[in-house]
């Protein structure tokens, strides 16, 4: 196995501030304790108070983290978002307040968690359940696999009866969880059966509308990471943008699997449209951690300023069945991590040519909403030059013809004009298709092959 670092590429602007902008222990701050408004304070009602309508964060994407007590909601959390080993989990004391949790060091995964106590009574009548549900993203409600689940199914199916009837939009999740102690053939049976009781129980209600997306997790391996990732790309208006970009990047690069991580989390917002194998996420998730482990070894000052992933980070791995693992930076949370076979990579500098392109349309997507009128129709035209001049004026390459004259190709390729409409960031990603195909047909002239070490 080798690793390899490296700067290739100027920072896009508004990539990086200062040198140490990303979080030093790859954290996401400090956790917020809610605190109690209802009166009595104790057991029954909850906290609600500083987090309705109003609240300095009430605009944030809200995840609801609810089940019984001991069924792994505080674990979840901290081994997710604050890095916690899941053997610590053992020594947490059961929560017995709201917890807001504020992940707000990430500018693409930003939200909040409201960890909720197991006991807690959601529909006392000091309880203001509906300003609770009314700005939620996404509701997660977690089951123990090795516990009797039968209880817990009546707290789920009564617990989302009334949220949906406050907020039919919000995405329901159910974690089955703690399924490492279980066979395979148990965590199928389990699954199959709490999917079951809980759908027939909404059927019963007449709530066939509303869906349950079903995980079996557990914090000692990835699915945990994996069922959060899914979860999190629901609230992420810009998905399916993304992936397009994903598969239009693999698709002219010879690579197999891309994900888009948040890097502190390991929580992919984004891949392309081929399965998702378990496995190929693992390995990603692991490269993740040997970069960062390393950076922070090696790739700080002698003083111990600077941070262990920025601007110039890059890895290869190539591991022993001509599998390689190649780790880019996309901005200051995010990185592309590649999965692709050696012959792929022999063309590296395509790659990076396409990654470039690629980078710049995901700053460009996530730029947006402050550049573009909202619309689901919006149209705007754009031309797409290959090459500018020496002037800064968009140009197309010459090519070399069979007696070596220079022949421009303003004359046969016009300008492609694309529509925002159907893809944003197109234009950057048309460059790819365009390049990829004079590549292969030897149109690019040899004097723009020795000039770009990118096309080498």
């Amino acid at each position: 196995m080798s690793l390899q670092y490296g700067a290739e590429e100027t920072p896009l602007a508004g990539s990086y501030g200062a040198a140490d902008s990303f979080p030093k222990d790859f954290g996401y701050g400090v956790e917020e304790e809610e605190e109690e408004a209802a009166a009595g304070g104790g057991g029954g009602a909850g906290a609600s108070g500083g987090c309705g309508p109003g609240g300095a964060d009430s605009s944030k994407p809200r995840i609801l983290l609810m089940g019984l007590r001991r069924s792994g909601k505080s674990s979840i959390q901290k081994v997710v978002f604050h890095k916690m080993s899941p053997n610590e989990t053992l020594f947490l004391e059961s929560t017995n307040k709201i917890y807001k949790d504020d992940i707000s060091n990430s500018s693409f995964v930003n939200f909040q968690i409201w960890d909720f106590p197991g006991q807690m009574d959601f529909f006392d009548p000091t309880f203001d359940y509906e300003m609770i549900f009314r700005g939620t993203g996404a509701f997660i409600y977690v089951i123990d696999a090795q516990d009797d689940y039968m209880e817990a199914l009546t707290r789920l199916h009564i617990t989302v009866s009334k949220a949906y009837k406050v907020n039919p939009d919000m995405n329901f999740e159910v974690f089955i969880h703690k399924v490492d102690g279980l066979s395979d053939d148990h965590k199928i049976e389990t699954q199959r059966d709490i999917h079951q009781r809980a759908n027939d129980d909404l059927a019963d209600a007449g709530l066939e509308k509303l869906h349950l997306s079903f995980y079996l997790t557990s914090i000692y391996d990835h699915s945990i990471f994996e069922a959060f990732s899914k979860v999190v790309q629901k609230l992420i208006p810009h998905l399916p943008t993304l992936e397009n970009l994903l598969n239009i990047f693999i698709s002219n690069s010879g690579i197999e699997k891309a994900f888009l991580f948040d890097v502190v989390s390991k929580i992919y917002i984004a891949t392309d449209s081929s399965p998702v194998d378990m496995q190929s996420y693992e390995l990603c998730c692991d490269m993740i951690d040997v970069v960062i482990d390393v950076s922070c070894i090696y790739g700080l000052k002698e003083d111990g300023s600077g941070s262990a992933y920025d601007k110039e980070s890059m890895a290869i791995i190539k591991l022993n069945n001509t599998t390689v693992l190649y780790l880019k930076e996309v901005t200051k949370f995010l990185a592309l991590v590649c999965i692709l076979r050696e012959e792929s990579f022999e063309r590296k500098g395509l790659i990076d040519y396409n990654f470039h392109c690629f980078r710049k349309a995901i700053h460009e997507v996530f730029e947006m909403p402050s550049s573009h009128s909202p619309g689901p129709l919006g149209h705007m035209s754009a031309s797409v030059p290959l090459l500018s001049d020496a002037q800064g004026k968009p140009r197309w390459p010459d090519t070399i013809d069979a007696t070596g004259g220079r022949q421009s190709m303003a004359g046969s390729l016009a300008p492609v004009r694309v529509a925002s409409c159907l893809l944003p960031g197109l234009e950057m990603l048309l460059k790819i298709c365009i390049v990829q195909l004079l590549w292969q047909k030897g149109l690019l002239s040899q004097e723009l092959k020795s000039s770009s070490p990118k096309l080498r």
